[in-house]
């Protein structure tokens, strides 16, 4: 008998769905059925009928008492894929049943079968009303759909280079947006030239994104992209919200939560994805309740899952532009021409990133230069060396991050070191690693490549010393300015344009710190001038303002 090698070993994943099975496709006890069953009807379905198709909004909620319901995408060729079964006792539906989005998979009947249907509008009632089926309902749909992101199913196709400024922009809003959907990257990947052909495509195409229904996207807009996969909300501009929030980073999502939560209308408005400027870090370490930390994007997946949860409505790939604050209610345009109208507004619109000044930089934006350190990013680092400008916790958490991908890190600061802006144990971290080398009074003064960076140039101020080495990735983390320009005139700003809060126009102090000049507008987070840039501030600050709204909203003493 020849000596057979042994089995490769089976290392366990927690953060595989597929390992957590009976939380992703639960069972649900006999008590919780018939409690559920006050909220919807019973119904005989034939083998074959549809429940709900890809691209459908509100679907409902299916609880299968008898039979069989398949989840399915379709193929490039017209072809069913099955990929779920749901049998008696459990229910079908994903993330996207917190929202008004459009669902990324069909569902139809494998056998006749007895169901019962609960309509989207009492499914939300239902969630809020009933807490235990509720946290059965949340852990299963977020299982699922991290499971649909592993696995690529009901998601769409991009192709590209993969360095390319565009195809990483895409990727990016995907990613942080939490859709499904596959690389294939023209560098490298070789299924790439039978896609480039199928679709008679050429270089200067790309990137192209291609959806299960066939559609076909060549190099969209972040918007037209949103539009195409129901991400967007259509709003109501009749309808009079009680709090607006705009900007969905730590300290809006928190407002949004306990907005939503205590029974205000509310809505969040954003222009790329949860999380702000905090779902860009790779992990978050000293945030209170993460020992092991988390990273910023799970952290916005989370909030924003709560706020849904509790009815907020996320409007996102959508931001403001403008504010008419001489009416009420106040009256916030979108860049897409939709207008909110809404009793309070919470800005909590965070910062945009800084850029250098260095000959040539805006030809390597998305191309080389990034200012956000995620896995996504870490990805095209791998054994290349890397450059982080900045000496905030976020160069430092990036310095960290990227030094178990990259062969060195070099980290770029212009003081004397990073004792005065960054936690102490992100230096210690630094200072130890074998990994990661600082260089102190120094700053980037070349960019070369073509097409993409290839190599960067710095130098030593005190010395005069230049340092050229091969890098294609910098990361660029030197502070940011206010998302204020869409105010205007509506409230008072300090002289970097941060929001003033706390004090009226005459210096007297307001009921709340974090009100503005303008009663019924409040500012929270990063954009309120003396903030604490600290993701637990922000999220404490988007909690105790709602105390504020609620004492503005509330009717005057006869």
């Amino acid at each position: 008998m020849s000596e057979q090698s042994p089995a490769p070993e089976v290392v366990y994943d927690p953060t595989d769905p597929m390992n957590r099975k009976e939380q992703m496709f639960p069972r649900l006890e006999d008590a919780m059925i018939r409690r559920i069953a006050t909220y919807g009807q019973e119904e005989n379905v034939p083998a074959g009928t549809m429940l709900f198709e890809r691209g459908q909004r509100g679907a409902d909620f299916f609880l299968v008492l008898d039979g069989l319901v398949e989840i399915f995408d379709v193929d490039k060729h017209g072809q069913s894929n099955v990929f779920t079964m749901y049998a008696a006792r459990q229910f079908s539906g994903e993330m996207n049943m917190f929202n008004q989005r459009a669902v990324m998979a069909s569902a139809r009947v494998a056998m006749d079968s007895r169901v019962l249907r609960v309509r989207s509008a009492d499914f939300r009632r239902m969630v809020a009303a009933e807490a235990d089926i509720s946290e059965i309902i949340m852990r299963a749909f977020i299982l699922r759909r991290v499971g649909l992101i592993r696995a690529g199913f009901g998601g769409v196709v991009l192709v590209g280079p993969g360095h390319s400024g565009d195809t990483l922009r895409l990727e990016r809003f995907l990613v942080r947006n939490g859709y499904p959907h596959r690389l294939i990257d023209t560098e490298v990947d070789p299924d790439a030239d039978g896609f480039i052909e199928c679709f008679q495509l050429h270089p200067d195409q790309l990137p192209v994104v291609i959806c299960p229904e066939r559609c076909f996207l060549q190099n969209p807009t972040t918007s037209e992209l949103a539009d195409e996969l129901g991400l967007t909300e259509v709003i109501d501009p009749d309808f009079v919200y009680d709090v607006a929030v705009a900007g969905a980073g730590p300290a809006g999502l928190a407002a949004a939560v306990y907005a939503a939560s205590e029974g205000l209308s509310t809505i969040v408005v954003e222009g790329v994805a949860p999380g702000g400027q905090a779902g860009t870090s790779s992990k978050i370490e000293n945030y209170l309740g993460f020992p092991t930390g988390i990273s910023g994007q799970a952290l916005a997946g989370r909030a924003q899952a709560q706020a849904q949860k509790f009815g907020a409505r996320l409007a996102i790939s959508r931001q403001a532009s403008a504010l008419d604050c001489s009416v009420h209610p106040f009256r916030m345009q979108l860049d897409d021409g939709q207008t909110i109208q809404a009793r309070v507004v919470i800005v909590a619109t965070g910062a945009r990133y800084r850029k250098l000044d260095v000959p040539g930089y805006e030809l390597f934006e998305g191309a080389g230069i990034h200012y956000a350190c995620t896995a996504m990013e870490g990805q095209l680092c791998k054994n290349e060396e890397v450059v982080v400008v900045g000496g905030g916790n976020s160069a430092g958490q990036a310095a960290v991050f990227l030094s178990r991908i990259a062969s060195h890190v070099h980290v770029l600061v212009r003081s004397s070191g990073l004792a005065a802006t960054m936690s102490d144990y992100l230096v210690q971290r630094i200072l130890l690693s074998s990994s990661i080398t600082l260089h102190t009074h120094s700053e980037i003064v070349g960019l070369e490549g073509e097409g993409r960076l290839k190599h960067v140039t710095w130098q030593q101020r005190e010395t005069g010393e230049l340092t050229t080495r091969p890098v294609s990735n910098v990361f660029v983390m030197i502070g940011a300015e206010p998302n204020t320009d869409w105010l205007k005139d509506c409230l008072a700003l300090d002289n970097k344009g941060f929001v003033l809060t706390g004090r009226c126009a005459q210096g007297h102090l307001l009921e709340s710190p974090y009100a503005t000049t303008k009663p019924g507008i409040f500012a929270v987070g990063d954009v309120r001038s003396g903030s604490v840039k600290r993701v637990a501030s922000s999220v404490g600050e988007g909690s105790v303002v709602i105390q504020a709204v609620h004492s503005y909203l509330a009717p005057s003493p006869v």
